[in-house]
């Protein structure tokens, strides 16, 4: 077993090089002596208390890393409540739902598909990364010597896409118009869920990239443009309202309007804004700082309380729970609700837009348009071996704005701001860039870019 494969929020790598199914077992036996000991303080006598879920995506290692995981699970004793093939998002439902003390997500979620991995979660589906339970889980696993062990614990089956399915129609308002939308499920797990639940609404939808055989016709990220050219041209051929694109393990989605023009999700969660304020006045907003200012002035303009937070999905749901936010938004297309769990899904940032455009009186082009009030770099990448003091470097160079360290060096004047953060794994630095003008934005790109070296 690779120790590289443990990263910040997951544990991941490319399949038969740098783990395989004798790691699942070890995996699976060390996050099943793990997650019982967060018991404490919970009332060990309900039902499915000292069970976990586990579930898989569609990569055709999926399922033999899964049974391999869910055999070292048993081996101590716990009792495995094995719920299929499902998008990631079904597994944060299911520990809620059943009340089990955590589970596990086998899913590579956007890699290729060479890789796979293992994404834990612990009690109320509460992310387990490094700093909360996952290098404990690697000391355990990485100790292991065998993967021998008498099947302790039990295992049941339990199909629940008909309560899954449920709990996302419960957001959808019941009197929505029909609706044409290309959907691309970049042959991952959307590709199953969206019939499952959207199927018997009064929307077409334009189906691309809905099998399942090994492949990706593209890679499963959303986030790189040229991912969604067959979204894109979908909606333009067919004359759609709007298309999304889905990631591998349906967690995220990008959005494209009427006229196949990609939707930022920082701009997805500002359009978002104003629909939950409408309903929970005052109530927070989350959004990580690599967002446009749009989205904390269309907070404020609708009566709400911005909750600025540090970019990975851990920060932000802790700051969901924290501030009892009613939804948070991330740039890399995860948007998290305070009424599912406080957890991000796919199929329910879907239903939101549904409801959205369904009752709006334009276009999704025109609803967005006010809200491209900024120019922005996006992120870019800066190869840089000593990074902190790259960035003590670009503190010094712009002292006289304002500036605050919660994710990286955050620079901030009336006209322009920048963050430069650090990566965890690599020797980079991620750098986004938002400026008033188009003028202004080159030319703090050119400033900026100077002083970091060339970007990759």
């Amino acid at each position: 077993m690779d120790a590289e494969i443990f990263k910040a929020y997951d544990i991941r790598g490319i399949y038969g090089e740098q783990f395989n199914e004798e790691d699942a077992w070890k995996i699976g036996c060390a996050t099943a002596r793990f997650l019982p000991s967060l018991l404490r303080g919970y009332e060990r006598g309900q039902t499915n208390m000292q069970s976990l879920c586990v579930g898989r995506d569609m990569r055709t290692h999926s399922e033999s890393l899964a049974n391999a995981l869910i055999e070292g699970m048993i081996s101590t004793g716990v009792n495995i409540i094995d719920i299929g093939q499902i998008d990631t998002p079904q597994m944060y439902f299911a520990i809620n739902h059943l009340g089990t003390c955590g589970g596990v997500q086998v899913t590579a979620s956007h890699n290729p598909a060479k890789y796979n991995g293992f994404k834990i979660s612990g009690i109320g589906a509460k992310p387990v990364g490094a700093d909360t339970g996952l290098k404990d889980i690697e000391h355990i696993a990485m100790a292991l010597l065998h993967t021998k062990g008498k099947p302790l614990g039990s295992v049941v089956k339990r199909d629940l896409t008909e309560e899954y399915k449920n709990h996302i129609l419960k957001f959808l308002n019941p009197k929505i118009k029909e609706l044409k939308i290309a959907i691309d499920a970049s042959n991952g797990m959307a590709g199953k869920m969206v019939p499952a639940i959207f199927g018997d609404l009064p929307i077409e939808i334009i189906s691309i990239n809905f099998e399942h055989d090994g492949k990706f016709k593209h890679e499963p990220n959303p986030l790189v443009e040229k991912n969604l050219t067959q979204v894109k041209a979908a909606v333009k051929k067919s004359k759609c309202h709007f298309g999304v694109c889905f990631d591998g393990d349906a967690d995220r989605l990008m959005m494209v309007d009427e006229k196949g023009k990609t939707i930022g999700c920082d701009l997805m969660t500002a359009l978002m804004v104003p629909y939950f304020l409408e309903k929970d006045p005052k109530a927070a907003v989350v959004y990580d700082l690599r967002s446009s200012r749009a989205v904390m002035e269309e907070i404020i303009k609708n009566g709400g309380t911005p909750r600025r937070e540090r970019v990975g999905h851990a920060y932000m749901k802790k700051a969901l729970r924290d501030s009892h936010a009613v939804f948070g938004g991330e740039v890399s297309g995860h948007f998290y609700y305070r009424d599912s769990f406080y957890t991000d899904s796919g199929m329910i940032t879907l239903v939101h837009v549904i409801n959205i455009v369904s009752n709006a009186k334009s276009q999704v082009s025109e609803l967005i348009k006010p809200l491209r009030r900024y120019f922005g770099s996006g992120e870019m990448n800066f190869e840089v071996e000593d990074k902190k003091a790259k960035m003590d470097e670009l503190t010094k160079r712009y002292s006289d704005g304002q500036i605050d360290h919660l994710d990286g060096v955050t620079i901030s004047f009336k006209d322009w701001w920048c963050n430069c953060r650090p990566s965890n794994t690599e020797p980079l630095l991620r750098l986004t860039i938002e400026a008033k003008t188009k003028e202004m934005l080159d030319e703090k790109v050119a400033e900026i870019s100077g002083l970091l070296g060339k970007a990759v």
